[in-house]
């Protein structure tokens, strides 16, 4: 089984669109890739997973424990012929001082070589000592390669090249020329989502076609050749007959789900019912709950407003109880207004609040959650305390013209939230958040709302 951890010296080197280069190029070459990705994100696994055929997985060191990644990534892994573990920023960046967070700490846990991608702009005999000090920063550390990005020519490729066979030891894997071939689309968060995209495919291909070009396929291959960790033993999936039928918006307003909470909700039992909020015109028929989760439905205002049919049949089950949990995007896809550019557009105007576009996040990154005991289906511990847990939020957005005297699920002990102090907010039903979940060991929020959906069922009518 082969593996290895996609790096880079500093964040925006270009190493995720490598990675997507090289997951669709050795795809094309039969092998099974497994793509993984490092921290909480949802846009790069899109791309990973489309690039690789294969749902992409996130390793997160603050919402998981390390035994919890090592039998994600082993058990995973064990399933394909190798496994490209993307990382974010750089590779000694994290939380911690120590670093025990950071993409050398899971190249660690994960006995993963590091292949290292440098943008090489405007950058001759300084490669070297940026190499050297990598190397010696931490010696558990095997950096068996490097990829050198945005090379300005044949000239400059053949200077680096000479310079890191003089003073280091360290292949280089691949030089990959400057090409606006190579560039996706930016947004705020990073990249386009590829669920956006009209022409994912085809820019995967020309990505893979580059790199396969300008990038040793063999050479990578056999650095990678280095066996799996050991790991907790991998529980084969039990999957319950479908029992409920979960409604979940999935287009290109809403695309953020976590591929284990999603099979996670199917192992449960749940039928899932995919449902385009642009297009669609009502809801499927006997639906037992909704998950809307995030993404940008700032970039789809108009078409959203626009299904009134929809939004009205979404506002009538939720006015009639039916579970629904909601995240981010979904929040403001509930809200009565969405504020953005100079413009209003109606919503769902399920919840009691508006949300409004700002020009600067308004919530980003890792949150801790403390459970008021309000929520439909609220974490508790064996005494009966409610718990709190680890989560994370990425968000433009902020809600605003919040009815006085509401309830929450959540109070906020880091982050955001809806206020700064409370998420979570309650209707009916309905618990809508600016916060992202993972079902996880510490956090099995699936079950819990199945559970509820369950217990919804065996109400009787009044």
């Amino acid at each position: 089984m082969s593996h290895l951890l996609i790096s880079a010296a500093h964040k925006s080197s270009g190493k995720t669109t490598l990675s997507i280069g090289l997951c669709a190029a050795l795809r094309a070459r039969g092998l099974r890739v497994q793509p993984f990705k490092k921290g909480p994100d949802y846009i790069d696994p899109l791309w990973l997973g489309e690039a690789a055929g294969r749902a992409c997985y996130n390793l997160d060191f603050y919402t998981m424990s390390q035994p919890e990644i090592l039998r994600q990534f082993v058990c995973a892994a064990q399933q394909a012929d190798i496994a490209l573990i993307e990382a974010n920023k750089g590779l000694y960046d994290g939380l911690d001082l120590d670093g025990s967070n950071s993409n050398a700490a899971l190249a660690h846990l994960l006995h993963a070589p590091v292949v290292l991608v440098l943008s090489t702009k405007g950058m001759t005999r300084g490669i070297a000592p940026l190499i050297l000090g990598y190397q010696a920063f931490d010696k558990d550390i095997r950096i068996a390669g490097v990829i050198l990005n945005q090379v300005g020519g044949s000239r400059h490729e053949a200077k680096l090249r000479a310079i890191i066979e003089h003073y280091t030891d360290v292949p280089v894997l691949g030089a990959v020329q400057q090409d606006p071939r190579l560039s996706i689309d930016e947004r705020h968060l990073g990249l386009m989502p590829s669920n956006e995209s009209e022409d994912t495919q085809a820019k995967i291909a020309d990505i893979a076609a580059i790199v396969a070009q300008q990038v040793n396929l063999e050479a990578l291959l056999a650095c990678a050749n280095v066996p799996l960790p050991p790991a907790p033993p991998c529980l084969p999936l039990s999957v319950s007959p479908p029992e409920l039928r979960l409604g979940i918006l999935r287009d290109r307003a809403f695309g953020f789900y976590y591929p284990g909470d999603l099979e996670a909700l199917q192992a449960g039992g749940a039928e899932l019912c995919f449902i385009n909020a642009l297009e669609d015109s009502q809801l499927p028929a006997d639906l037992d709950g909704l998950f809307i989760g995030g993404g940008f439905p700032e970039t789809q205002a108009e078409a959203l407003a626009a299904n009134h049919r929809l939004k009205a049949d979404i506002r009538q089950a939720i006015n009639h109880a039916l579970p629904v949990y909601a995240e981010c995007g979904g929040l403001m896809y509930l809200a009565r207004q969405l504020h953005c550019d100079g413009h209003s557009y109606p919503m769902v105007g399920a919840l009691p609040l508006d949300t409004e576009m700002m020009p600067r996040p308004q919530g980003r990154g890792y949150v801790q959650l403390q459970e008021t005991g309000l929520g439909p289906w609220p974490l508790c511990d064996a005494q009966g305390q409610y718990g709190h847990f680890p989560a994370h939020e990425f968000h433009y957005s902020r809600a605003i013209n919040v009815a006085p005297d509401q309830r929450y699920a959540y109070r906020v002990l880091r982050g955001q939230g809806i206020d700064g102090a409370h998420d979570g907010l309650l209707y009916q039903n309905t618990l809508a958040s600016y916060v992202h979940l993972r079902h996880l060991d510490g956090n099995p929020w699936v079950s819990r709302f199945l559970n509820f959906i369950r217990a919804q069922r065996l109400r009787p009518v009044l």
